[in-house]
């Protein structure tokens, strides 16, 4: 009879098995507890905090944090079935698009995430740029109430459907920087931890905030902050020449 380590050791493993993308530590143990409660939660913490160590020939850490068996490290192998694996959502945002997300989000931003005092969705290429162009934009003016008065912000999303490439967001996200003081990435809560791991350290690097969100819900997304963008000082003369652009529907 093994003892409690080497079960929950097994245990790990049949659970990393149901999941492709990987778990991250503290979930990894939430879900050994689910399974035999009988594990002492410190027990479980001290057996798996190295697994990537313990078990070299089938686990490794594709980010911090983050445990992936390596039989996953090629995406494009096919995951078995299992009763851990997510349910395929292909079905339920068949008929759903990106620019479906635009408007809530423009909405939130301004609403809960009290961001921006005014937001509006571009997307498409309203900025005849080859730079791209912002899906939503907004500005964050004082209130005529304010004491102090501050100054003007752009603020500036790139907001992706697909979880694949989201390298590529993450650069139009980047670009956006040159006329925007703060500028987001936001991307679906689906997309595989590893990618969401490294948005995260490259948005905290770079002042890119990362907001995460459900691409199979446009009624409600339920968008979440991850990383807070970084405010900074955009070059003037790209503020105007693409701000006034949308100078009417963003100002009035």
């Amino acid at each position: 009879m093994p003892g409690k380590v080497e079960q929950i050791l097994e245990m790990a493993l049949q659970i990393l098995e149901g999941h492709p993308d990987g778990l991250r530590y503290t979930e990894l143990n939430k879900k050994i507890i689910e399974r035999n409660s009988e594990f002492n939660y410190n027990t479980v913490r001290t057996a798996t905090w190295d697994l990537d160590v313990k078990e070299s020939d089938k686990v490794y850490k594709p980010d911090r944090g983050i445990f992936r068996l390596l039989k996953y490290r090629d995406s494009t192998i096919t995951p078995p079935t299992s009763t851990e694996v997510v349910p395929s959502i292909v079905s339920q945002t068949t008929f759903l698009r990106e620019e479906d997300f635009y408007k809530p989000f423009a909405d939130w931003i301004v609403e809960e995430l009290e961001e921006c005092t005014k937001a509006i969705k571009l997307g498409g290429n309203s900025f005849r740029d080859k730079w791209g162009t912002p899906d939503v934009i907004g500005i964050r003016k004082s209130k005529q109430s304010d004491i102090l008065k501050l100054p003007t912000e752009i603020i500036s999303a790139e907001i992706k459907f697909d979880t694949n490439n989201l390298i590529a967001a993450f650069g139009q996200a980047s670009a956006y920087k040159i006329f925007s003081h703060k500028s987001y990435i936001v991307v679906p809560r689906q997309s595989l931890l590893e990618d969401i791991a490294r948005l995260d350290t490259l948005g905290r690097l770079f002042g890119i905030g990362l907001i995460l969100y459900d691409n199979t819900n446009k009624e409600e997304p339920d968008f979440e902050i991850r990383v807070r963008a970084s405010k900074h000082e955009p070059d003037m003369f790209y503020v105007n020449k693409y701000i006034r652009l949308v100078e009417d529907e963003l100002f009035n």
